[in-house]
């Protein structure tokens, strides 16, 4: 009986990779129609895999498809996986970040993009560590374009004055930006804010800067941020399923 019960387990996990298989690759196909739809060449557009509270089982099912890198919003997590399987993927580090935590992520050569660069401290510090860790941490700066209190980020109000201070850090390369909007029913409500977002882009380097990043969208809006210009989308529970919680 204990075998049978192992095999059906066994079944039940392969089931869930295969439907990984395949919702990742329904996310894909929206990408390519909003792309299409947009006028944008679909490979611009990266998927990043949010693997938050997933296991590295699922992970490897996603990397045999060609996928080497995934978005970890808490770094205990990022470090517990990054210890299971050393330098197995790539990490992008997409949450909220203390600067107490910033030593660890600048240690590993395998965590190689913050999304979410959301403050003049936070940026010195990642600068300051990167620096001992003789390295130039790509980032992308938050900006909290909707002004919802509940989220991080710079506020757009005065960014343009505040962009040169991050701009001038020798061991930043800031890429681009980054936003987290709140929840919306209709997608359709974001798209202001996504367009936004790409303006804010467009008048940075109208000034001389070179930023080519967008990361913006996620599962409940991603095809509308793709067709206001998103360069990386973040997608978990299209993805994934529910996030499975431990009891």
């Amino acid at each position: 009986m204990a075998e049978v019960v192992k095999m059906t387990g066994n079944l039940e996990n392969n089931s869930k990779k295969d439907e990984i298989v395949i919702n990742y690759k329904e996310v894909k196909d929206k990408i390519k129609s909003a792309a299409e739809r947009s006028g944008r060449d679909f490979n611009e557009i990266r998927i990043l895999p949010v693997s938050k509270n997933q296991d590295l089982d699922k992970i490897k099912k996603l990397k045999s498809l060609g996928i080497d890198s995934f978005g970890e919003s808490r770094v205990q997590e990022l470090l517990d996986k990054e210890e299971e399987e050393p330098g197995f993927v790539n990490w992008h580090f997409i949450g909220h970040l203390q600067r107490n935590k910033v030593k660890y992520l600048a240690r590993l050569e395998n965590c190689n993009l913050i999304h979410s660069l959301d403050s003049p401290r936070l940026a010195r510090e990642i600068n300051k560590r990167a620096r001992k860790n003789n390295r130039i941490f790509p980032v992308l700066v938050q900006i909290n374009i909707a002004g919802d209190d509940n989220k991080y980020g710079f506020p757009k109000g005065n960014f343009l004055d505040v962009f040169p201070e991050l701009w001038e850090l020798d061991n930043l390369e800031i890429r681009g930006l980054m936003t987290i909007l709140p929840h919306f029913d209709d997608a359709e409500k974001a798209r202001p804010y996504f367009r936004e977002l790409k303006e804010l882009k467009e008048k940075l380097n109208s000034e001389g800067y070179g930023i080519t990043e967008l990361s913006m969208g996620m599962t409940n809006d991603y095809e509308v941020a793709v067709e206001e210009g998103a360069t990386y989308v973040r997608i978990g529970r299209e993805i994934f399923g529910e996030r499975e919680y431990d009891q």
